[in-house]
């Protein structure tokens, strides 16, 4: 197949990942209240977000956080887990949907924050909430290229303004429930951060090799779900229609090069009960193997596999295999297999 690539690592392997959680819980409870007068108008139940979604919590950070601030936090810890210095790292790459400005990059804020070496390279990736995995697929073409030898893969996410924006504009306008629904995902958001370390393989036996992976897309459905800092307005059914036949569509792809029907852990990006049900379906796997954490975090954009991630690890064995895997807005797919 011409264009989106198969691909395969050979000397990389994933030292670390770390996460930083907002400290402030909001309940989708709380939100109910917040929106009984529009949910009264509309006729629509209380627990639409619970019962639909799955998402009974998220995160939101408190007065003396910020997305970079925590960035930086799970960055550090990431690097002294992987047992690296700032100085040894020759690569940042910020993952963020999120951006305080235009420019500079995030990154540089960052690079800073982590006390990286005026000759590591540093720059934002943004695609959605797959740009975490693509952020470690380019890190490790870099370190298998013989460019670096580490990278740092960083992810701060603060959706707190998208929501209380979300819902102020559903109390104080006249919407109908076609348009209510076209921002409900926007309810699901949370805020939080990540961080992974990776490095050369034959350096570091102990680490998880990145095997590679595979990515698709389909374009031609970018007008799905649009986000600004004002809210986020998605065509659900479609999305998760046409996101689902991109998906399927990759996973036949894949067989040629990768057997990926009997991992020990498939790693999804965290969006709701039916994405993650009909995935499961589709793919025929075991739902026991799907962790999830948007019950209680929400949809944390693309620091959700890696938040995933994290607190999947202590529950991992030398040799399991790993799947990394998830849909963005756009629509794209990605699939990136660990062998731990």
């Amino acid at each position: 197949m011409d264009g989106n690539a198969t691909t395969r690592h050979e000397n990389v392997a994933l030292l670390s990942v770390t996460s930083t959680l907002a400290d402030r819980v909001t309940t989708s409870d709380e939100l109910d209240r917040l929106l009984q007068p529009v949910l009264k108008r509309l006729k629509l139940p209380k627990g639409l977000l619970q019962r639909v979604a799955g998402v009974f919590e998220r995160r939101n950070w408190s007065e003396t956080q910020t997305f970079e601030q925590a960035a930086i936090d799970a960055g550090r810890r990431a690097l002294a887990e992987a047992g690296i210095r700032p100085d040894q790292v020759g690569l940042l790459i910020n993952t963020s949907i999120t951006r305080r400005n235009l420019e500079p990059s995030v990154a540089v804020h960052l690079h800073d924050g982590l006390g990286l070496g005026s000759a590591a390279l540093n720059f934002d990736i943004a695609n959605a909430c797959l740009g975490f995995v693509n952020g470690m697929n380019l890190a490790a073409s870099l370190i298998d290229a013989g460019q670096v030898d580490y990278a740092i893969i960083i992810d701060g996410e603060d959706f707190d303004d998208v929501q209380a924006n979300t819902v102020d504009r559903l109390l104080h306008s006249d919407i109908a429930r076609k348009d209510f629904m076209s921002e409900f995902a926007s309810l699901t958001l949370g805020s939080g951060a990540a961080a992974a370390v990776l490095g050369r393989a034959d350096l570091h036996p102990e680490g998880h090799r990145i095997l590679g992976g595979i990515t698709r897309s389909a374009s031609q459905y970018n007008d799905l779900c649009v986000g600004t800092v004002n809210g986020m307005f998605t065509d659900a059914k479609g999305l998760l229609k046409h996101g689902m036949e991109l998906v399927v569509q990759a996973w036949r792809d894949a067989k040629c090069d990768w057997d990926w029907a009997h991992m020990d852990r498939y790693v999804m990006h965290q969006v709701s009960d039916i994405h993650t049900a009909d995935f499961v379906k589709a793919a025929d796997i075991d739902r026991a193997l799907v962790p999830v954490t948007y019950p209680t975090l929400g949809n944390v954009g693309s620091a959700s596999i890696p938040i995933t991630l994290a607190g999947e690890k202590a529950t991992l064995s030398k040799g399991d295999r790993v799947l990394l895997m998830g849909v963005g807005s756009g629509i794209n797919t990605a699939m990136t297999e660990l062998a731990w």
